[in-house]
């Protein structure tokens, strides 16, 4: 059998498969190394420069110790020898390359450049036909590139050299795989994705909110029985407490560090810019990389960090696009100029009731939908064409948990403790209860409350019109 190790500067030495090596190894996992895992996150906190390379390889070590915790995985003798194909060792082998997979579609600055290509949807003209119903995010290019890459180097040749189930591990890593407890731990709210990047972006920006109790978690994790033959898992009760503090500082860390105000500005900044260049043509459109994944065309393994910087500087420098203000913001992308927040009572950030979040959230979008628009107005009727504002309304809020109105609002066919995403736990006298169904449990009242988070940017130029307009 052969056997590897990676040095992880969380975990220390990690021990990968013959065929884990060999995805590493390939064109498509190396890619991740030029992809940063926070954004421009790095403008704000220097530090933060990690990948999405290192962080994969951190989910696929937490996937392995959460299912040894959970008595799901195998010997090493069977993990580790190619030959061994029973029902638990490919259980325990799919789950690891999952998780060392489930970002291999990542896209440039990760989430930022997505919600581009997202925004600016494809030319169904132009598409590949078995692509035609995809979306443009990172899970489906994933999944296309799992799917679709048989020939040397491709990820489907190696996995099915292996004897994978190349739809399987797919399914996996889309959370729709026919194993519940599978789905929890790449997709819920303590999976193994989570587990990893909190402690491992916390590390590497100084900021302390990301800690948890990783150990004390893990040693409480157990399985339960959903009957058909399947479980599912939750924690123990006496680690009630570990993991509400998971929870409350993933909300703490998107709240201080992903949604911060000066953090943000630019991962806005690049957005606009990216969905301007598939508008212009000027970067590769998601129907061109799914030809190069096919094609085994080189120029998609370049298609990271690097390549949308050079674009920005040759866009700039050519001048290849004839607009003053996208020109200007990247300017301001390259060299680190902040634009201005725009401060108005309307556009504050605020923690809003869950359950009456709908009502008020909507009212409060529809309000400062109003005030851009007239903002935008004055620049049209007043501005001498240097003015721009760019709203950043966030479609999803940072949440501690799904709360049990929102749950009840889903259609679901079994018990609400068969509800994917949300903490079970395993209590000594009522049997399997979700977290917020625990009296005593402080996030029960937590899920209550979402945090709105809004931001509104604008030039200088802006700034002094609105200003002169008493907008602001």
């Amino acid at each position: 059998m052969k056997r590897s190790v990676l040095y992880d500067v969380l975990y220390g030495f990690i021990p990968i498969t013959e065929w884990e090596e060999q995805i590493i190894n390939s064109p498509f996992f190396q890619r991740l190394r030029w992809i940063k895992q926070l954004s421009f996150a790095n403008y704000i906190f220097p530090g933060a420069e990690h990948n999405r390379f290192a962080h994969t390889i951190g989910v696929m070590h937490s996937m392995d110790q959460m299912l040894r915790a959970l008595g799901l995985a195998v010997s090493d003798q069977e993990l580790f020898d190619a030959r061994a194909t029973s029902p638990a060792a490919m259980l325990h082998k799919s789950l690891r390359i999952s998780a060392l997979m489930h970002d291999i579609g990542t896209f440039p600055f990760s989430h930022t450049v997505e919600y581009a290509y997202m925004r600016h949807g494809n030319d169904a003209r132009r598409l590949p036909k078995r692509a035609k119903t995809l979306s443009n995010n990172h899970e489906h290019l994933g999944a296309f590139i799992i799917k679709n890459t048989r020939y040397e180097g491709g990820i489907t040749r190696i996995l099915e050299d292996f004897g994978f189930d190349v739809a399987m591990i797919s399914k996996i890593i889309k959370g729709e795989s026919p194993y519940m407890v599978a789905n929890q731990l790449m997709h819920s709210d303590l999976d193994a994705d989570r587990m990893d990047y909190l402690l491992r972006d916390s590390y590497y920006t100084g900021i302390q909110y990301g800690q948890f109790d990783r150990d004390y978690i893990l040693a409480n994790l157990a399985t339960f029985d959903i009957g058909r033959g399947q479980v599912g898992f939750g924690v123990r009760e006496n680690a009630m407490r570990a993991v509400e503090d998971f929870l409350i500082a993933r909300f703490n860390w998107y709240s201080q560090v992903i949604k911060n105000q000066q953090s943000s500005k630019f991962d806005v900044i690049s957005t606009q810019i990216a969905e301007k260049f598939l508008d212009e043509d000027l970067i590769h459109q998601f129907h061109d990389l799914l030809q190069m994944i096919e094609d085994r065309d080189e120029r998609f393994f370049w298609w990271n960090d690097v390549y949308f910087i050079n674009r920005c500087q040759e866009v700039r420098q050519l001048g290849l696009i004839d607009d003053r203000n996208t020109n200007e913001l990247i300017e301001m992308l390259l060299y680190r100029k902040a634009p201005k927040t725009v401060h108005h009572p309307e556009f504050e950030h605020r923690i809003l009731e869950a359950s009456g979040s709908e009502k008020e959230r909507e009212k409060r979008v529809k309000r400062i939908r109003a005030i851009v628009a007239d903002m935008e107005r004055v620049i049209d009727q007043h501005g001498t064409g240097k003015e721009w504002i760019l709203a950043d309304i966030p479609e999803k809020d940072i949440a501690f948990t799904a709360s049990r109105e929102k749950l009840n609002k889903k259609e679901r066919k079994g018990p609400l403790y068969l509800e994917l995403e949300p903490v079970k736990i395993l209590t000594k006298r009522s049997g399997v209860k979700l977290l917020i169904e625990v009296e005593n449990s402080i996030v029960k009242r937590l899920s209550q409350y979402i945090n709105f988070v809004p931001n509104v940017y604008a030039n200088d130029a802006a700034i002094r019109l609105f200003k002169s307009k008493k907008l602001i």
